[in-house]
């Protein structure tokens, strides 16, 4: 499936609790696990669509629009973390689902962690791609400059800045269409969501910092080599503070490496669950602890 592609249109939607979601049935038909997909600021469910696809097939799959996006509901004017992890959570409770392996993007990555940390026994394992963790003064500064401005420099000045960040200048030609498709999603996502939603990813990095020993369950920080602020060194690091953590970086892919690069992505996140989904490989990572590098 290509990234600028919706969602597949076999999916039953609705609205709970206030979020629009959309969930999908495993096509193998025997598939008994709920994996939820929680995107990045700006995006919205529809950026999930290549791995809606390759999930689907051993999976039931939950995609929703985070508070502020797409059709759920607007956060309070200074949220918190968990506001967003409460979101997640009153949407399994409205959907019945018990437990589901959570996979978030970006500041979807640092909702994924807070909900496992604050809600394990409703989690089955996390996955954290290009996530942000203790970011360097430089890097800090950066980002709390963008949050600064937002509502003040010109929408598609903004947008123009995070594809080149995202991308590259040029954008690849075999990339274009992709970016087209998340260039639109920024400049349609609801401005008020998208700064309240942005403000908190900026000061958030430090939300995790020596909390991530508690994090009961076993755990996979995923980037791209060139992801700038959301580095490598990151992931490492955070994996390496998680009992259960093991750290992938997928050579020469950016922060939105959901899109770019689909297969590699979709490979790890399917190896990653076949085997925390079976139950002996499952216990001795339990029982070991480390985290574990590629």
């Amino acid at each position: 499936m290509k990234a600028e592609r919706a969602l597949p249109c076999d999916a039953a939607t609705g609205v709970a609790a206030g979020t629009s979601y959309s969930v999908y049935a495993p096509r193998t038909g025997d598939g008994c696990e709920t994996v939820v997909l929680i995107h990045g600021v700006g995006m919205q469910r529809s950026v999930w669509a290549p791995q809606v696809d390759a999930l689907a097939a051993r999976y039931r799959v939950i995609a929703y629009d985070m508070l502020g996006h797409g059709g759920s509901t607007l956060p309070t004017a200074a949220p918190t973390l968990d506001e967003y992890a409460s979101q997640l959570e009153h949407l399994l409770d409205a959907m019945h689902v018990r437990q589901a392996h959570v996979v978030g993007h970006s500041m979807g990555a640092l909702v994924a962690l807070e909900f496992a940390l604050t809600r394990a026994d409703r989690t089955l394992s996390v996955v954290a791609l290009n996530a942000v963790y203790d970011r360097s003064p430089g890097q800090r500064e950066a980002v709390m400059n963008r949050a600064a401005v937002l509502g003040d420099a010109p929408a598609q000045a903004g947008v123009d800045a995070t594809i080149t960040r995202w991308f590259g200048d040029p954008v690849p030609a075999h990339l274009t269409r992709a970016a087209q498709a998340v260039r639109e999603l920024l400049l349609t996502v609801d401005p008020v969501g998208y700064a309240r939603t942005y403000q908190l990813f900026a000061r958030s990095d430090d939300a995790h910092i020596g909390r991530l020993s508690s994090l009961a369950v076993p755990a996979l920080f995923l980037t791209g080599e060139c992801d700038a602020n959301s580095n490598p060194a990151m992931s490492h690091a955070m994996a390496a503070a998680a009992p259960f953590g093991h750290a992938q970086v997928i050579a020469n892919e950016r922060h939105m490496m959901n899109v770019t690069s689909p297969t590699q992505v979709n490979e790890r996140l399917l190896q990653f669950l076949s085997d925390v989904s079976t139950t002996d490989i499952a216990a001795e990572q339990r029982s070991s602890g480390g985290g574990r590098h590629d």
